[in-house]
């Protein structure tokens, strides 16, 4: 295999393009699925080579509990410089464990305290909170999921502009997009190259919800006048992991797009146009890209399997 049993820890390197395209040209739905999709299987894979280049690479320690099979003179091979590469997978092994469970557990710990927060308010679908700082935010729950805004939020908009941020975040917790936020999140965790698209898909849940709250109060100026107000009168809202109104992803790129026409919202859009040759080129580039990791991997896997001893 030589140097190709690296390839899955950089592929994720040419995601970086396919984030840019699918960001400017395909619908924002389209585009989060896409690219969480993609930061999923390359960090799957990134992951899945990093453990079997520690296992090849450090099979030949003596005490170790692994087969003799897998420290012979062949199977190293499939690993140029292997004692190097394996021990340097031991750290980075563990910092990639480490750093996504402190990732789940700060989200749980996130979403129960910010619900315990609300409980001594009424049990309902919006909770306004008396607190002058302005912020709102989409918390999903077990039982119900709510919309938290505080009286400073509301204070400084006006009736088409509230229903607009109601909207909004109603459409963060319709469509589920914490769960796209942590598994990008997850994925940058797994391969720091992958962090491009963990802010790419930050901002295309954004815009989602922008032409959802646009398509429900029928008015994309509104929405556009609620989202640039909003991002200058946030301060920061305590609960930093969850989706937010207008605190995540460039405000004014957002703003421009709501004051564009709205976009096809076709599941994918046709082949002869730009937002369709985008598309094609991004889920090209992303299946190239997957493939050659996993060939990579799995190929790793099979050659452990083969010196496995019965």
């Amino acid at each position: 295999m030589g140097v190709f049993v690296f390839l899955p820890l950089v592929l994720p390197l040419t995601a970086w393009p396919i984030a840019r395209l699918a960001e400017h040209h395909l619908h924002p739905r389209t585009a989060t699925w896409l690219l969480t999709a993609i930061a999923a299987v390359l960090a799957v894979c990134s992951t899945l080579c990093l453990a079997l280049l520690m296992v090849v690479g450090t099979a030949q320690l003596p005490g170790n509990p692994l087969p003799d099979g897998w420290s012979d003179p062949e199977v190293r091979e499939a690993v140029p410089y292997d004692e190097v590469a394996g021990k340097a997978a031991i750290p980075a092994l563990i910092a990639v464990i480490t750093g996504c469970a402190q990732l789940v557990w700060r989200h749980h710990r996130v979403r129960r305290d910010a619900t315990r927060a609300l409980a001594i308010l009424p049990d309902r679908s919006v909770a306004v909170l008396p607190d002058a700082v302005p912020y709102a935010y989409a918390l999903p729950g077990r039982r119900r999921d709510r919309v938290v805004v505080t009286a400073g939020m509301l204070a400084e908009l006006n009736g088409p502009e509230r229903r607009a941020l109601f909207a909004h975040e109603r459409a963060h917790l319709a469509a589920g997009h914490h769960r796209f936020l942590l598994a990008v999140q997850l994925a940058a965790c797994a391969n720091p190259f992958l962090r491009p698209l963990r802010t790419s898909v930050t901002y295309t849940t954004e815009r989602w919800a922008d032409e959802e709250a646009a398509a429900t109060t029928g008015s994309r100026r509104t929405v556009a006048r609620a989202v640039a107000k909003a991002a200058l009168i946030t301060r920061g809202a305590p609960v930093a992991s969850l989706a937010h109104f207008a605190a995540p992803g460039p405000v004014p790129r957002r703003v421009a797009a709501l004051l564009a026409p709205a976009p096809l919202s076709l599941a994918w859009p046709p082949v002869f146009t730009a937002a369709g040759l985008a598309a094609w080129g991004a889920t090209a580039g992303a299946a190239a890209s997957a493939l050659s990791s996993a060939n990579s991997a799995i190929t790793l896997f099979f050659i452990l399997k083969a010196a496995t001893p019965l």
